[in-house]
């Protein structure tokens, strides 16, 4: 952030809220707590439906359960921070906050935008070319659409951070919203915003006009096949199939059209702040229950999960979505011989951890017991950061994004394993395969860059700390946050299409809990020489260069903290990176344990109880290592815990 050259350059923003009448705040405290805690349950039963029955392994419940994952993230975006302000009477957010803000909303939205129209060519292709549909809608291209959607989302959310980032705020820093809006922050800067104005038209022009045509198109396409079909029930049956979707576009796109295109002169702020809440709540909330209640499929699914009985219902994912697409407009059914393979797998078995089946439940219960300390923990260290003012520093800032990237790097694996064991179903299909190799490379890679990042600002602090204001600017960390999210998502996403290329043989099994890259290589049934040579390449620049960059920088802290006469400064300075440096052993140590140092005779089990280490129990250490190692942490915990602090309410 460049601080103009006549006016103060603002560091913090006031959030005005929905409400200023202070006996009102309770209320709606209340409600949007209630409407949150509704999105998360209901989404995430959504999600848990469809990746535990295999009856919903489609295509059209698979991109269902990512459009309910990204209903999580716009809600948790926005909401989480309001109720933190009504209840700390507290309605500033930090530059970085707001920023990081803007990102992860316009993520949201943005992939919420890509979903639909992917959702809606998923039904157009079902109804309209049934025939065609196990042969166009396969799991890699599901899988491609999806990444495709992913990296558009990640351009544009990232163009508009970036020209967020170059602006410079006057000292009139109040936001008359109830979190950081994009259109809101543009209007408060004090520089030239046309570049931002032009990406804003080009990308919102895209989003608002293109893709709702050509969602309008495809329903055009679906309601003249269905008006074609003699049958009164196959017409009944294919309008169900997309009526929820339909639902669900109506209430997106008409609630942001409140926002964009029709606002009130009179009093434009209070009905733009209406129309926020039910676009980035409200739409997230009732999607669940539109989904699940104007669909059988659904209800059927939501009944075995809560009943407990989930069985195998069908053996072949493809063969029933064409059943349901000849069903449902009363065409022959396909021959099961002539579409299933012998030589193809649509899902691989893992072999799970090397324990006896007598010790399952011992085992289930300490990881459960270790993720739950993996999620509270670092949900705790990024609450401390975001609610104390005193750790609104570089250091904390990319220490919250560390403790987010250690909770979704457990996610990617621990939830699957956990349910493996209780369900005793070691099967994990395709699709979810390659999504877990994607998302364990991106966090993997986050957590790399991040530590790099980390050990640059204590060498920084150390090394140069009379340039420490100067040279770790708000807009350098966001950079080199938003550098590390880029760069995570470019590595896991070549990896990933590289993959998808392979050619997997019948009954796959990966011999491990997850399903890593090297076992699904080590799996596969084409040559992979391309994809090894692009991880001893590649893969080792991404490992070697950042930690010769902590280990010089920790080397050069050491000789300067060695010059110091005082042993008071000594230890103070060593406390400053002491905590990064335990963590930095901890998660290479483990690294170096799975891929440099596996023995012959029993590398597989070594290499399961390595990967361990290094995606459960370092994440859950992570916490304790950065809180009881750090005052300002204990302090900030301390501050957590006795209300009566004045400091509290700021």
């Amino acid at each position: 952030m460049k601080p103009g050259n006549h006016t103060l350059s603002a560091s913090e923003f006031l959030l005005l809220g929905l409400c200023e009448q202070q006996e009102q705040q309770p209320l709606v405290f209340g409600i949007f707590l209630s409407m949150y805690l509704l999105t998360v349950l209901g989404n995430t039963v959504i999600i848990l439906a469809i990746v535990s029955d295999p009856y919903l392994h489609t295509p059209m419940y698979f991109f269902l359960a990512n459009f309910s994952l990204t209903d999580l993230c716009l809600a948790s975006t926005t909401v989480p921070r309001m109720l933190v302000n009504i209840q700390a009477h507290r309605n500033t957010i930090t530059y970085a906050g707001c920023l990081s803000q803007i990102y992860f909303f316009l993520w949201s939205i943005g992939l919420d935008v890509f979903l639909l129209a992917v959702m809606a060519y998923d039904r157009l292709v079902a109804i309209c070319h049934p025939l065609r549909y196990t042969l166009v809608m396969t799991p890699r291209y599901c899988t491609a659409l999806l990444v495709m959607s992913l990296t558009l989302t990640q351009s544009y959310s990232l163009t508009h951070t970036i020209l967020l980032a170059q602006l410079s705020f006057c000292t009139d820093n109040i936001i008359p919203h109830f979190f950081c809006e994009l259109l809101p922050l543009m209007k408060l800067s004090c520089s030239n915003t046309y570049a931002n104005q032009c990406v804003l038209m080009y990308w919102g022009g895209a989003l608002t006009i293109l893709i709702p045509l050509l969602i309008i198109i495809s329903y055009v396409r679906i309601v003249a096949a269905i008006v074609r079909v003699p049958s009164a029930s196959g017409k009944w049956k294919a309008f169900s199939t997309c009526g929820s979707h339909l639902s669900a576009v109506c209430l997106f796109y008409v609630s942001a059209i409140g926002v964009y295109f029709i606002p009130s002169s009179a009093d434009s702020a209070s009905k733009d702040r209406v129309a926020a809440v039910m676009y980035a709540v409200v739409t997230p909330m009732l999607n669940p229950f539109i989904y699940s209640l104007r669909n059988k499929d659904m209800k059927s699914a939501l009944g075995r999960l809560l009943s407990g009985r989930l069985e195998a219902i069908f053996p072949v994912p493809e063969i029933h979505s064409l059943r349901l697409a000849a069903n449902l407009l009363k065409l022959p059914r396909p021959v099961d011989g002539l579409l299933t393979t012998d030589t193809l797998s649509s899902e691989f078995l893992l072999l799970g951890l090397p324990i006896w089946p007598e010790q399952q439940g011992m085992f289930f219960t300490l990881f459960l017991g270790m993720y739950l300390t993996t999620v509270l923990g670092n949900l705790l260290i990024i609450l401390l950061i975001r609610l104390d003012s005193r750790l609104h520093t570089p250091m904390y800032f990319f220490l919250s994004h560390l403790a987010f990237s250690d909770i979704s790097l457990s996610s990617v694996t621990v939830p699957k394993m956990l349910m493996n064991m209780q369900t005793q179903q070691q099967s994990i299909p395709y699709m979810g395969c390659i999504s877990q190799v994607y998302f364990f490379i991106f966090f993997g890679c986050l957590d790399n860059f991040l530590l790099t990042v980390m050990a640059y600002d204590r060498y920084v602090a150390i090394c140069h700390p009379l340039h420490y204001t100067t040279t770790m600017r708000e807009e350098l960390c966001i950079i080199l946050v938003a550098g590390s999210w880029f760069f995570s998502c470019i590595q896991a996403l070549l990896h990933t299409l590289l993959v998808d290329q392979l050619s997997f043989c019948a009954g796959t099994v990966i011999p491990h809990f997850f399903c890593d890259l090297a076992a699904v290589l080590k799996s596969s049934c084409s040559d992979t020489s391309f994809n090894e040579l692009l991880i001893l390449t590649e893969g080792a620049l991404i490992l070697i260069l950042p930690l010769s960059g902590i280990l010089g920088s920790h080397i050069h802290m050491a000789g300067i903290v060695l010059k110091v006469p005082s042993f008071k400064r000594v230890s103070k300075a060593l406390s400053t990176c002491g905590s990064h440096l335990f963590v930095v052993c901890l998660y290479y140590g483990t690294i170096a344990g799975v891929y440099f140092f596996s023995s012959s005779g029993n590398s597989q089990d070594k290499d399961i109880i390595a990967s361990v280490m290094y995606m459960v129990v370092t994440p859950m250490l992570n916490p304790c290592i950065y809180s009881l190692r750090n005052k300002d942490m204990k302090h900030a915990l301390q501050k957590i815990f006795r209300v009566k602090d004045p400091l509290w309410y700021g």
